[in-house]
């Protein structure tokens, strides 16, 4: 998935429950359940950078697994709590309601969830409006297509998913008041066969300009969009520019690792105070790149429009999306 750029913890106490485990050592442990694989360049593999800048930065012991279905993710996650791990990153809105159920049952492990709702006890979400960068590609998008015809592909109807399309829509509007949006959601993010379906059939009814947020899925749309001339893509959650050099116009981007690392370290130094933690434009996490093989293609008055843009969502004049609830608030125009 997809979107959109803390500290006396709940005290990491060295006794707890009789069903934790102690650890081997007193080297600061961090570990990462993803609900797909690594290798999607986008949200999965994100995650796993920060993690490994967390090992790289902090001196830290980290652990990987992948867990797809809410039953294995909620054994995953008591699983690294046993096992005496201070903080354990749940890396998506799916993992909410398991932490708080182990959460109950492990208080000295905090549980990070991103794109999580709510801070429950020792559960701690990080919210990337993610959004505030898709507004600004769908202005792009609004602007360049040459059919009035934009799409975007989910790969679950989940809320950050969801509200990322929305931003995309609401941003291709607020430039081109006749653009139509397409959305679809392929109720999985792995399936990059369906991912390249669902693009070629928006494709054949006119779409000219693609978004997702789909994880391994969305790899699919690249493929599609190579095999038609004309066909544009937007990539999300990571700069992914170069899985298509010649098709890809920009990237809404979460700076993963930089959230990750800034969790993990207040954790480490005892610095942690467990709340609700967003970010976007302003904070750096939240990025909108465009990929420099096309730079061309955006006019310089369109790149200065969608920056002052920019400008008034880190200034808070023009608020696509609320900062509190991470929903949409339109109506907005740049």
């Amino acid at each position: 998935m997809s979107r959109w750029w803390l500290v006396g913890v709940v005290p990491l106490l060295l006794f707890g429950c009789s069903q934790r485990e102690q650890p081997d050592s007193a080297k600061f442990r961090v570990a990462l359940v993803t609900p797909g694989s690594i290798a999607d360049a986008a949200w999965n593999s994100g995650a796993y950078a920060g993690l490994m800048m967390i090992k790289d930065s902090l001196g830290a012991e980290v652990s990987h697994v992948e867990a797809r279905t809410p039953g294995e993710q909620e054994e995953q996650l008591r699983t690294y709590a046993a096992q005496g791990y201070p903080i354990v990153f749940g890396h998506g809105f799916e993992f909410q309601d398991a932490a708080e159920r182990v959460a109950r049952q492990f208080p000295q492990t905090v549980f990070v969830i991103t794109s999580g709702q709510r801070v429950a006890g020792n559960v701690v979400p990080l919210i990337f409006r993610l959004s505030e960068a898709t507004y600004l590609a769908g202005m792009v998008a609004g602007s360049l297509t040459r059919t009035n015809k934009i799409g975007y592909v989910g790969g679950m109807e989940l809320p950050p998913v969801k509200l990322a399309y929305e931003a995309w829509a609401a941003g291709a509007r607020a430039v081109n008041p006749n653009v139509q949006s397409r959305e679809t959601y392929l109720n999985n993010f792995d399936d990059a066969v369906a991912g390249r379906e669902a693009a070629l059939a928006m494709i054949q009814l006119g779409v000219d300009m693609l978004h997702h947020n789909a994880d391994a899925a969305g790899l699919g749309l690249f493929q599609a969009a190579k095999e038609r001339p004309g066909v544009y893509l937007f990539g999300a959650n990571a700069d992914q520019s170069s899985l298509a050099p010649d098709r890809v116009i920009g990237s809404a981007v979460i700076d993963l690792p930089r959230a990750f690392l800034l969790v993990a370290r207040e954790v480490q130094e005892g610095r942690f105070v467990p709340r609700v933690e967003s970010f976007g434009l302003e904070s750096g996490v939240i990025q909108w790149v465009i990929n420099p093989a096309l730079d061309t293609l955006v006019p310089a008055a369109l790149r200065d429009r969608v920056r002052a843009t920019a400008d008034s969502i880190v200034a808070g004049t023009l608020v696509p999306v609320d900062r509190a609830t991470g929903q949409m608030a339109e109506p907005a125009k740049p």
